[in-house]
């Protein structure tokens, strides 16, 4: 058995040759951590990479904001997520922009023009419970994007897609959490 998996190997390589691998790694070297292997359209992925960094952005300033509006008997305890999850979002933008240098692009944090990149909007709430349903639709959108985003970059660069795959994973965690808050208020 073991013969037959070991010929089965050389007969079907699946790894480049040592000798290759090491020419093609000194060929476009000012391309950093972007190999031949790098099958997306990298402009695309930038565009799409700064237009979640847009979202993440918004998403950001809406939790801070609803953070010190929230008021009322149950303010403390949905206070406290709110600025729980803008912690988070805080982290999905640092990854989101460190994963753009890497791709040899320029991750986009000008304010000018941050609503209109960002898919979420940026909508206030007047009541603690119209603060939590506009933070559930921005992570049902985020939600949404994300899961294409994932679908577009299929295997082409799987890099990314694990990037957002995991941050798709936070952000249903986030709806889930803010559709119970909604639940308990009696909603």
């Amino acid at each position: 058995m073991a013969k037959a998996k070991a010929a089965s190997t050389t007969q079907h390589p699946f790894l480049t040759d040592i000798k290759t691998l090491r020419a093609r790694a000194r060929k476009h070297i000012e391309n950093g951590a972007v190999t031949n292997g790098y099958r997306a359209d990298r402009a695309t992925v930038v565009k799409l990479l700064n237009e979640a960094l847009a979202t993440e952005l918004v998403c950001i300033l809406r939790y801070k904001r609803h953070f010190f509006m929230a008021s009322g008997i149950n303010a403390d305890a949905v206070a406290q997520e709110f600025l729980q999850h803008a912690t988070e979002e805080q982290g999905h933008a640092d990854l989101i922009a460190a994963r753009i240098v890497q791709l040899k692009g320029e991750p986009n944090f000008n304010p000018d023009g941050l609503a209109m990149r960002s898919h979420a909007e940026y909508v206030e709430g007047d009541s603690l419970v119209d603060m939590i349903k506009e933070d559930l639709v921005a992570e049902r959108i985020a939600i949404e994007s994300y899961g294409e985003m994932i679908r577009y970059l299929g295997d082409k660069d799987v890099t990314t897609r694990r990037m957002l795959e995991d941050i798709l994973a936070m952000e249903e965690e986030h709806a889930d959490d803010l559709s119970s808050l909604l639940e308990d208020l009696g909603r």
